[in-house]
This record gives structure tokens, C-alpha cells and sequence, in this order.
């Protein structure tokens, strides 16, 4: 069975599914696993590794013969004091809980109602709403503004070239003239092009959200979804870190580095993470 302060290191899902708080009764499995023993016998692999079949085993036995004789021993006690946590919490608890019900107007059933309906709600948030998305593409389409307005400015500036492509050019090179109205023309249509796509695209998903009107820098929807671009990139940023960092425990432990200094502080980055 995994301790129960162990869960809130895992996300809220996890919680739901193996928190012993959370399965007790509902007709989950019982905990993780075996994890206090896995964690005891991870320093066992460092040693083992590079060890012949017999003494690999033979490590392995000891390890757990020790580790068993050790907590047979203080086995008594950690029932006794847990038995008597146990009491204490039923009893102060139940009050608090009878309360709660009757000031709420609320059954047992409703915590399976509620415990389920978050479920549901955590699984829907594992890609963001379709809208949200289409919302931040038009946050950054068109409030920022930064690609038409420098596709507007390029527009502009092919036509100034274009009606300056001639000068210094004599009136009797008739080849130099044509190459130089042909590149001006075709300067022209690219970036005349190139803007009636960016605003046809920004038209686009006006439809798509049915905006009647376009939206101002520092009004109500450009805040929030603002702050949810900004909240995606962190995320991002963090999970590409995490990713990293496990990557390099990876590394030093085939270096066989692991329980260095080095190792330690990754190993607390990731923890953080």
C-alpha cells in the first residue's frame, strides 16, 4: 500500500485513481503497489548491475531478509499508532462531516456524484476546447497584429521601388528597363499576395467565432486569452524541462554516475518539476 502523503506528489488524476483517500470502497485496487519496497531496493542496482546470476540473487535475498527482519520490528508499533490516528480521526471527523452534510443539504451519494464529475472534467481538459484554441489562433492573427502590419509595410514599400525602379537607368538600355519593371512587378504581386492571405485567414476565423467586433488590445477577451497563450507556454516549457532533466538521470545512470552530486541536483530539479 502507498502512504498517503506519497499521492500528493502524483497529479490530480493519479489521486483519483490511487489515492488511498479516494479507492477505499469504490471498487478500485487497493494502492499502487508495493512502492516502499521498490524505493528500499533501487539502491540495490548500482551494485548488482555488473554482478554474476548467483550474486545478483544472492544480494537481492539479503536485502529483503534484512528489510523484512527490520520492519517485523517495528511493525507493533506502527499499528498501534496508526490504529489510534485512525480513532482519533473517525472520531473528530464524523462530527465535522455530519455538519457539512447538514449545512449543505448534501448525502454520501453526492461525494461518489461529485468524485465522478470531476473525473470526467479532468479527462475533457487533456486538449483545450476547440474554441479556446481558434480564439488564441485569432489572438495572435489579429489583435498583435505584428505579420499584416509588416506585410502592409513590405506592400508598400515593392510599390515605392516599383515607381522609383527606373531612376538611373538610361532611357536607351531597353533590356535593363525590362528586367527592372519585372522584378518590381513580381515584388509587387508577392507581397500583395502574401497580405490578402494574412487578412483573408484573419477573416476567416472571425467567421468561425462570429465576431462582430474585432478585438481591442487590453479588452476582456484579449486579457484572457492572453494569459491562456502565456499559461500554454509555460506549461510547455515546464514539460519540456521535466522531459530534459529525465533524459540526463537516464544518462548518468548508464554512466553509472548515479548518487553523485550531480545526480542528486537533477534528481531535486525533477522533483520540483
Amino acid at each position: 500500500m502507498v502512504g498517503a502523503f506519497h499521492g500528493h506528489a502524483h497529479n490530480r488524476m493519479c489521486q483519483l485513481d490511487w489515492h488511498p483517500m479516494y479507492i477505499t470502497g469504490t471498487g478500485h485496487s487497493k494502492g499502487e503497489g508495493c512502492e516502499h519496497v521498490f524505493s528500499a531496493s533501487n539502491a540495490l542496482a548500482r551494485g548488482t548491475r555488473h554482478a554474476s546470476t548467483f550474486h545478483r540473487h544472492q544480494t537481492i535475498e539479503q536485502h529483503f531478509a534484512f528489510w523484512n527482519d527490520d520492519k517485523y520490528a517495528n511493525l507493533s508499533n506502527f499499528l498501534w499508532n496508526h490504529y489510534r490516528e485512525a480513532l482519533k480521526s473517525i472520531e473528530t471527523l464524523t462530527v465535522e462531516l455530519s455538519a457539512i452534510k447538514s449545512e449543505l443539504n448534501i448525502t454520501d451519494d453526492d461525494f461518489l456524484r461529485y468524485f465522478e464529475q470531476e473525473r470526467a472534467y479532468l479527462h475533457s481538459l487533456k486538449e483545450p476546447p476547440a474554441r479556446d484554441q481558434l480564439c488564441i489562433h485569432y489572438l495572435f492573427l489579429y489583435v498583435d497584429m505584428s505579420d499584416i502590419n509588416n506585410l502592409r509595410t513590405d506592400w508598400h514599400a515593392a510599390r515605392e521601388a516599383a515607381n522609383n525602379s527606373l531612376t538611373g537607368i538610361a532611357a536607351s538600355s531597353l533590356q535593363k528597363i525590362n528586367e527592372a519593371l519585372t522584378q518590381a512587378r513580381i515584388r509587387v504581386d508577392s507581397s500583395y499576395a502574401k497580405l490578402q492571405h494574412a487578412e483573408a485567414l484573419v477573416a476567416h476565423v472571425e467567421i468561425q467565432l462570429t465576431v462582430e467586433a474585432r478585438w481591442e488590445v487590453g479588452g476582456p477577451e484579449y486579457n484572457e486569452f492572453k494569459m491562456e497563450a502565456r499559461i500554454g507556454k509555460y506549461r510547455a516549457a515546464l514539460d519540456e524541462l521535466e522531459r530534459l532533466v529525465v533524459m540526463h538521470l537516464f544518462e548518468l545512470s548508464k554512466l553509472l554516475l548515479s548518487g553523485t552530486g550531480e545526480f542528486c541536483i537533477s534528481t531535486h530539479i525533477d522533483s520540483l518539476c
